[in-house]
């Protein structure tokens, strides 16, 4: 792609920036940085989007990160005083707001006119979590629904560029593909993995939105999903479609990244990365957690400072210990996770999601207080991480307001009902209601958890608690077993020894879970 701005030609194609005629010398990685800004021009990028982008989560100083700016500005005859085509937004980020006219390189005009050409084959080569938002279909009928369709497709671009990592082709772009079918050539045109493309039809009084990502090299079908309701607020619905789809593209997006990188020859450490959150992502046992961990540490040991990796890293860590599937070293290895996430938000302030394992770990060394305040930095870095909603309401049992927790996992389920994490926000209320003495809402809780996952043991001892409080004590023993298949070394003095909660009715709901695990056969020793 080249772009055209003032008197500049920038081509991505060829790395090469002239000044009318004459080259511009530039480094790679000032290069790299100038075509993201360039390239996400509709939006602000956040300092986190420029590292991830340029330096692949490497922890960047801000000195760096300045000298780097400077010399995107010098290259293009801007400055630091001037602004006038790389501007800051002090707390914000960055934006690329100068006028930019979009052309194809010859390279990539001769791949139009020549898809089977062999030099196309070897410049295919996009980055990690590259996508393009294809223009929605309008299947209504009625060309005045256009502007539905297009606000949808406008919508998505903008929330999937917030899940961390992504590379998203500016709308302005996708449009131009409107009502293209060839999604190879896009992807190659584009230099994008992945295409999501979708459709709505409105009837009189319901709205069906397909939706589906597609791999653009092999055209295979990743993920598809349908939305049907009934027509209210349009611009309210607009919100709901995109903030259900994007956080449920989340996973589907790391699974295909995973496949890729044990296709890989040569993985780089975000080729580990994504092999370690598949495997964290298909439930909490300590088979898949330790594959996450190593994983995670081969990505490490690639990238020592790589955020995604050192993350990663921290959050399966402290799920072995908060999962109760360990006996041993639980305070150093809390301390140490400490210890990565402050090195983490050091170097990348507003990572949401480290935000929220930060949360995690406050709650389980008491200090619910500040967990709370985590979770709530998490949703305004990111509105649509429906777990830290879920988080949020599992905190506020532990500091005594119990009665608010169902409406934030609630939210958490009405903004991703799909999510591969929903099963954990289930068993969350669960929890809460065990606490707060509703036993019999506890058991539906669990029991919906363990239908939509059942690769996590500590649900099943706190499923086995339930049913025993409730008086249904063989279907209690026999979920306990279930449990024990999947850890079989738990014993309830695991739950004993970390310091969660001086709230009395916390405390209480607690010792009560113990007593309905004992009477379900989990030995406490």
């Amino acid at each position: 792609m080249r772009y055209l701005f003032e008197v500049y030609t920038f081509d991505t194609e060829r790395r090469e920036l002239h000044r009318r005629a004459d080259a511009v010398s530039i480094t790679p990685q000032v290069f790299d940085l100038l075509e993201y800004l360039i390239r996400n021009r509709e939006r602000v990028v956040s300092r986190d989007d420029l590292i991830n982008a340029v330096w692949n989560g490497r922890i960047v100083s801000d000195a760096a990160l300045t000298t780097r700016l400077n010399a995107a500005r010098n290259a293009i005859g801007d400055s630091g005083d001037k602004q006038r085509l790389i501007k800051t937004l002090p707390r914000k980020g960055f934006r690329f707001v100068g006028a930019v006219q979009e052309g194809q390189t010859l390279a990539t005009a001769s791949a139009s006119s020549a898809p089977n050409d062999g030099a196309t084959q070897r410049s295919f080569s996009p980055p990690h979590l590259s996508i393009v938002v294809l223009p929605f279909s309008n299947l209504s009928g009625d060309p005045e629904q256009d502007y539905f369709v297009d606000g949808v497709t406008e919508s998505l671009t903008t929330d999937l560029s917030r899940i961390r990592g992504t590379f998203v082709i500016g709308r302005h772009t996708a449009f131009t593909y409107k009502g293209a079918v060839d999604l190879k050539q896009i992807g190659r045109d584009l230099n994008v993995r992945y295409v999501l493309e979708g459709s709505v039809r409105r009837g009189q009084n319901r709205l069906r939105v397909n939706v589906q990502l597609v791999d653009a090299e092999t055209r295979t079908h990743l993920w598809t999903d349908q939305f049907d309701k009934p027509v209210t607020d349009l611009f309210e619905m607009q919100d709901e479609v995109t903030a259900r789809i994007a956080p449920a593209l989340n996973a589907p997006l790391i699974e295909a990244e995973a496949q890729r990188g044990q296709r890989s020859l040569h993985p780089d450490a975000l080729d580990f990365y994504f092999q370690g959150q598949h495997y964290l992502n298909q439930g909490v046992t300590p088979k898949y957690i330790a594959l996450a961990r190593r994983f995670f540490e081969q990505a490490l040991a690639l990238d020592p400072e790589n955020i995604a990796a050192l993350v990663g890293i921290a959050n399966v860590e402290l799920q072995d210990v908060t999962n109760f599937m360990v006996d041993d070293d639980r305070g150093s290895r809390l301390a140490q996770v400490e210890a990565t996430l402050i090195k983490v938000l050091s170097a990348a302030p507003r990572h949401a999601f480290a935000h929220l394992i930060l949360a995690g770990l406050q709650l389980f060394t008491n200090r619910a207080t500040l967990a709370v305040r985590e979770c709530e930095q998490a949703l305004e870095l990111d509105r649509n991480l429906a777990y830290a909603h879920a988080f949020l309401g599992f905190a506020k049992v532990f500091i005594g307001r119990g009665a608010e927790s169902e409406a934030h996992i609630q939210q958490a389920l009405h903004l991703s009902p799909r999510d591969i994490n929903a099963h954990r926000w289930m068993y969350l209320l669960g929890v809460v209601k065990l606490i707060l003495g509703v036993d019999t809402e506890a058991v539906e809780w669990l029991r919906r958890s363990l239908e939509a996952n059942r690769n996590y043991p500590f649900a099943h001892f706190q499923f086995a608690a339930a049913l025993a409080l409730v008086g249904s004590v063989e279907e209690a023993r026999a979920a306990a077993l279930a449990g024990f298949a999947l850890d079989p070394d738990f014993t309830i003095r695991r739950t004993r020894g970390l310091s969660l909660s001086s709230d009395p009715i916390f405390r209480a709901g607690s010792n009560r879970i113990r007593q309905g695990m004992l009477m379900a056969g989990i030995p406490d020793e």
